[in-house]
């Protein structure tokens, strides 16, 4: 694989509850190419979230090594790490948390903001997305006046405002009915491709995920390919 956008090598977590142990992550090895969109299968509980709060740096504690963009992440401070996730990687929730008092457009554009874009190409990336993910009718829309699957699919687009080399995906569909989640998972899929950016999805779904290009267990902490049938 050339320049994989992630690597995890020998990736350990373990946390202590009531006096005992739990070992989470036992050695997690992954490398996602460019392009390439991962599904993460397992069961809650299993670890799935765990490892793409590691990938994301959201928190310290973990063992192994974890390198994003061909940045060794490991070893870095935390201002450092900060400015890997503004640079290199969006994120997607079970739960968009949306900016409730500001529109389906300015949930799009304050990242862009936040990472030093001016005003003006935010906001025409926001519409470009928030249209490409058919939306173009609710810009102004705040996320109370959006429904489920609306609401998901401005969170796809703020995950991609700032065109990350990886997006990480926490159960993106899991609060949707089936039918609303294909549709999302369909778009967020295609403007995925289309962008270029590589994705981790966790899900327990598996019929979601034959839809990407690759599947991965995690099972008993460590991370299992599965081949085609």
């Amino acid at each position: 694989m050339n320049n994989p956008v992630v690597v995890l090598d020998q990736l350990t977590r373990s946390f202590e509850q009531g006096g005992v142990r739990i070992d989470v992550l036992r050695g997690a090895n992954l490398a996602i190419g460019p392009g390439e969109i991962v599904a993460l299968l397992g069961p809650s509980g299993s670890g799935k979230s765990t490892m793409l709060q590691a990938i994301g740096l959201l928190e310290g504690g973990f063992g192994g090594q974890i390198e994003i963009a061909g940045i060794d992440a490991s070893r870095l401070g935390k201002d450092q790490r900060a400015a890997v996730r503004r640079d290199h990687i969006g994120f997607i929730y079970q739960f968009h948390h949306l900016l409730p008092d500001f529109s389906a457009i300015e949930n799009v554009v304050l990242p862009q903001l936040v990472a030093g874009k001016a005003h003006e190409r935010a906001q025409a990336r926001a519409i470009e997305l928030l249209t490409a993910l058919g939306l173009e009718h609710r810009l102004e829309h705040r996320p109370s006046q959006l429904s489920g699957g609306e609401q998901q699919r401005v969170a796809v687009a703020r995950a991609l405002a700032n065109k990350p080399q990886l997006v990480l995906a926490d159960e993106p569909t899991g609060n949707l009915d089936e039918t609303t989640a294909d549709r999302v998972l369909g778009q967020f899929l295609e403007l995925v491709r289309g962008e270029g950016s590589s994705a981790l999805v966790a899900t327990h779904n598996e019929r979601l995920a034959a839809a990407m290009d690759r599947v991965v267990r995690i099972h008993d902490g460590v991370l299992e390919e599965i081949l085609p049938a």
